[in-house]
């Protein structure tokens, strides 16, 4: 391939749309195999799916994270190829939904140029979306503006990020493939689309700065950290007589803080009812929104997301009337209900039929679908919006099922209730309860849950009655290997 034909256009001179170059545009194969978080002591079939990517310096390749999440296999194809290549994953960034590849076979690398990325673009700003999307083996376009730029919840993993929308189709196989603008520059990355019913062409761009401070992320340590976050709950101070209840003067503006999380680094300065008046030196306003580009504003979490974990900020708060300004150093979320495992196995705790897991998104979707949020008990969304870690290693533990069995009848129907103490004793997390219950020598075990049900066994028959129960159902141990340890 001739070099000049693999590098993104120049644009022209009278300012014409410049056609980009497609040939960093690659192929993704996937074969992943899942646990499964219903039943975590095994993995799900197999299945294989296909998505797009594309080359960028360094001998990498970026795709959606979603696409190859619990994956076995990943092969890369260009479009002037017949040959998959095996692919490794380097850094894998759920949060974001982005994860970079490479390629060991040198074959795969020659005669192509990396695409190069372009500034975030404007409103109206035309857009083609390059990929291997359904109902075809070949590359496919679409072209779009973009409609709205906003902070925006990334499905993968419930996080919320800058987000481009644009009115160009993204449908199923296109995740991780670019969009160009008119010069020929890539400034994102399709990632998802609105499936509502009354939405009609709305997909979503991972854009660049995104997709660069993961890379830069990545650059620093070898590794991905993450995207911190500010760790409070707050609420909008639009409403006059608020204003003036919380002694705030008319020039003043800002947003009151309702919750701090126990687990992040606010939580040694910050407090409820503070008043955040701004943000590393820039002022937010009453609907929690900051400048934003010419004309344009936007919510002040923003500002958060474009800091490295670690990195200091310096928060500007008004305290029963007196301001005062934190240092915070920024970290991830720990959240009670993480959005993903890591790609870790799922852990889990048998003892007479009982079967114990620790709550997280990836659980709730296997018990109750991709729409959870619709179909999951009111308790358990509950705990997953509202709740807050009170330490890092903080699970919430419930019992997932009860496998039927003489020694446990009478407590068949239990399913998805939390488990609140054992003995006495407060769970804190899966691995606290293990060896609670495992070095328990009373001849009851007294497991109380929430709503002030509870379950009693006697001990030593529930503890002989759990290997039959196994063996019965063809389950290799009582736990996950990470309890054992």
């Amino acid at each position: 391939m001739d070099s000049d034909t693999a590098r993104s256009p120049e644009p022209v001179a009278n300012g014409c749309r410049v056609v980009p170059c497609m040939d960093p545009v690659v192929k993704v194969f996937c074969v992943h195999t899942e646990p499964n978080f219903s039943l975590p002591w095994q993995q799900s079939r197999q299945y294989s799916s296909f998505s797009s990517g594309v080359i960028i310096g360094g001998r990498r390749v970026l795709t959606s994270a979603h696409c190859v999440e619990h994956h076995t296999q990943v092969k890369l194809k260009r479009r002037d190829s017949d040959t998959k290549f095996l692919a490794t994953v380097l850094a894998m960034g759920r949060e974001c939904d982005i994860v970079l590849l490479t390629v060991d076979d040198n074959e795969f690398w020659e005669g192509v140029s990396p695409v190069e990325f372009g500034a975030l673009p404007s409103l109206q700003d035309a857009v083609t979306v390059v990929g291997y999307p359904i109902g075809g083996d070949t590359i496919s376009v679409t072209s779009g503006v973009v409609s709205r730029i906003q902070t925006l919840q990334y499905v993968h993993a419930s996080s919320e990020l800058l987000g481009l929308q644009i009115d160009a189709a993204i449908n199923d196989g296109n995740s991780g493939g670019p969009a160009f603008n008119d010069r020929g520059k890539c400034v994102g990355l399709a990632f998802q689309k609105n499936t509502r019913d009354n939405a009609d062409n709305i997909g979503y761009l991972i854009p660049t700065p995104v997709i660069t401070h993961f890379i830069e992320d990545y650059e620093k340590s070898g590794e991905y950290t993450g995207f911190p976050i500010h760790g409070i709950k707050w609420q909008k101070m639009e409403n006059p007589d608020l204003h003036n209840a919380m002694g705030m003067k008319p020039d003043l503006k800002g947003v009151l803080v309702t919750r701090v999380e126990p687990t992040s680094p606010a939580s040694g300065c910050l407090q409820p009812s503070d008043i955040i008046l701004s943000f590393d030196g820039v002022d937010i306003g009453n609907d929690g929104t900051v400048p934003f580009r010419h004309g344009e504003r936007i919510g002040f979490s923003y500002l958060v997301s474009k800091k490295y974990s670690g990195e200091k900020a310096l928060v500007k708060v008004m305290r029963d009337s007196e301001v005062h300004e934190f240092e915070i150093t920024l970290a991830t979320h720990k959240p009670l209900i993480p959005g993903h495992l890591k790609g870790r196995p799922p852990s889990y705790y048998i003892v007479a039929g009982f079967v114990f897991v620790a709550v997280s998104v990836p659980y709730l979707r296997s018990e109750y679908g991709k729409n959870y949020k619709d179909y999951a008990p009111a308790k358990l969304l509950v705990k997953h919006f509202h709740a807050m870690a009170e330490s890092p290693d903080e699970q919430l533990v419930v019992i997932s099922q009860v496998l039927a069995a003489d020694i446990n009848i009478g407590y068949e129907d239990i399913d998805n209730s939390q488990v609140v103490s054992f003995d006495g004793q407060p769970v804190k997390n899966l691995k606290t309860l293990v060896n609670m219950v495992e070095n328990c020598k009373d001849k009851f075990m007294k497991f109380c849950l929430e709503f002030g049900q509870i379950v009693v066994l006697e001990t030593k028959t529930a503890k002989a009655a759990t290997q039959d129960i196994l063996t019965a159902r063809c389950i290799p141990s009582a736990m996950s290997d990470d309890l054992k340890a």
